[in-house]
């Protein structure tokens, strides 16, 4: 089997490759000044749990992530209780967009404020009056909501019954969808169900960093994405058959995924084993939402492997679906969303009887020394990696269901630290990942409509608290009123939106060789830092 797969697993990784492969560092990282296609969207998002606050206010039920800042599981003890107070704070928000010139903004709901218990019985009045007046905040400022039901915040109700590992979950999810398109989507006209389901089944039950804090990736964490895969498939089919004729939007998913590139290249066990991260990461969720309604050959393979080479351990399960489940979540998305925020270079690697990603797919991942490092320990800036990896897609899940990719998002970390409004790593980062989509757009013509950067301010970042900062604007913590303050990476962004890419600039730039004085934003565009 294994010798079959390293002839045909991994053939669009290949075709990828063979396209990319000879690619000098230099050709690589070539800047392409050009222009977005007219209309692109350009997006800025939040989630729930990181900002909100009003953690009990209007009804809301209590989340896992609530109960995880209470149990004192976040950095120096910190909760989400109060947060940017987002909750109190619409018209503020709703300014700093407008300030920013996006022209979309992708937030989430929080499922236990509008459903305190998770379930369609409890509902709050309260709750669903803070979002309607979220999104017409937004529609009034001209700003398209993007709205995301699932950002890993549970109602902590449904935790208590074994949350994503339980069957029940997968009618709670539908009937919490059912109630948002009803009560929302008159004016939401984009859905994600899910963003970055694989870090709730690799960190919430795999290794049991995020709440609910399960560790067990033999069981649980396959159980969470196949309940997951259930919920986002039935939460479609509700809008597809109730809501899409009288409102006409899109309903699809943000999945998360890093882009693997072979250690050596010449070695096609190492293309081989990049294949199987990349289908334990994203095919995992992607294949049987936009190819047949099942999980991907090679990660069935690799635990079929494991089964007979570990009788004793196996170290993972992989739940089956039925026909009728296989056909009812096949092609269920109107888009692929994707987050994105760094790549891996692998290598094949015996993995044993070892349980999680690196062992059940017989491989180990590495960074280049030569990255540019950020504030997370997993962030690590390679531009390169976010085109080769929409070329990826492009060929392995749109090749016949032609759907649009959005990048729902991207963004990187920064240390709490004095110097918090000269984010030069964060402008860098952003001017070459954004300039990558605009190379896989007019180089390799593939089908991205938006770039979302992460996020419109700091806010709670888990297990990190606030101690990471990934926000566009600086909060200041410390100030019971949360003011927001832009940080240079504002002005670098409004820029670019405002001429919608990069062509722009350059024209300007040497219109203008006679000036010495330049504009505040153009500074900001041009600011050379470590990354």
């Amino acid at each position: 089997t294994a010798s079959h797969c390293l002839a045909s697993c991994h053939v669009f990784l290949q075709s990828v490759w063979e396209k990319f492969g000879a690619q000098t560092t230099m050709e690589r990282d070539l800047f392409l000044e050009d222009s977005f296609p007219f209309g692109f969207q350009w997006a800025t998002s939040s989630e729930s749990f990181k900002v909100e606050g009003g953690w009990l206010e209007g009804g809301k039920g209590e989340t896992i992530w609530d109960r995880f800042g209470h149990d004192g599981l976040a950095f120096a003890n910190q909760t989400a209780d109060l947060a940017c107070d987002s909750y109190h704070k619409v018209d503020y928000d709703a300014y700093l967009l407008r300030g920013l010139h996006v022209n979309t903004y992708q937030f989430s709901i929080s499922w236990a404020r509008v459903f305190p218990s998770g379930l369609r019985g409890t509902q709050s009045e309260e709750g669903a009056l803070y979002y309607d007046k979220l999104i017409n905040a937004l529609i009034d400022s001209g700003i398209q909501p993007v709205v995301t039901l699932y950002n890993w915040d549970l109602p902590q109700a449904l935790q208590d019954f074994g949350g994503w590992t339980h069957t029940s979950i997968v009618e709670a999810f539908k009937d919490y969808a059912d109630f948002c398109f009803s009560r929302f989507g008159d004016r939401v006209k984009t859905w994600n169900t899910f963003s970055s389901p694989w870090v709730v089944s690799h960190a919430g039950y795999g290794t049991g960093e995020h709440p609910p804090g399960v560790k067990d990736y033999v069981v649980s964490s396959y159980l969470a994405t196949h309940n997951m895969l259930k919920s986002h498939a039935e939460a479609w089919h509700v809008y597809n058959d109730k809501y899409r004729l009288k409102q006409g939007g899109k309903v699809g998913i943000a999945l998360n995924s890093d882009w693997a590139e072979p250690m050596d290249p010449s070695s096609p066990e190492d293309i081989a084993a990049a294949d199987r991260y990349l289908q334990l990461m994203l095919g995992w969720f992607a294949h049987p939402i936009f190819v047949d309604g099942d999980y991907p050959a090679t990660l069935k393979t690799q635990i079929e492997e494991k089964k007979r080479e570990c009788p004793h351990s196996e170290p993972a399960r992989l739940p089956v679906f039925t026909p009728e489940e296989r056909k009812r979540i096949q092609r269920t998305a109107d888009f692929l969303g994707l987050n994105h925020y760094t790549s891996r270079l692998v290598n094949s690697s015996d993995g044993g009887c070892t349980p999680g990603p690196q062992g059940v797919g017989d491989y180990q991942a590495h960074v280049d020394p030569s990255w540019s490092s950020t504030a997370s320990e997993w962030i690590y800036s390679a531009p390169w990696g976010l085109r080769r990896l929409l070329n990826y897609i492009s060929t392995e899940y749109l090749n016949t269901n032609k759907v649009p990719i959005f990048i729902t998002g991207n963004g990187m970390p920064t240390e709490y630290s004095g110097d918090t409004l000269n984010d030069t790593s964060r402008t860098e980062y952003m001017r070459h990942y954004i300039n990558e989509a605009l190379k896989a757009i007019v180089l390799d013509g593939v089908d991205v409509q938006r770039f979302t950067v992460q996020s419109l301010m700091d806010g709670f970042e888990g297990k990190q608290g606030y101690s990471h900062r990934f926000g566009l604007h600086h909060v200041n913590f410390e100030d019971a009123d949360r003011p927001r303050t832009p940080k240079q990476s504002v002005y670098f962004y409004s820029q670019l939106i405002k001429q919608n890419g990069f062509q722009e600039r350059q024209k300007k730039k040497s219109n203008k060789t006679q000036q010495s004085n330049t504009d505040q934003v153009d500074v900001a565009g041009d600011c050379s830092s470590e990354m």
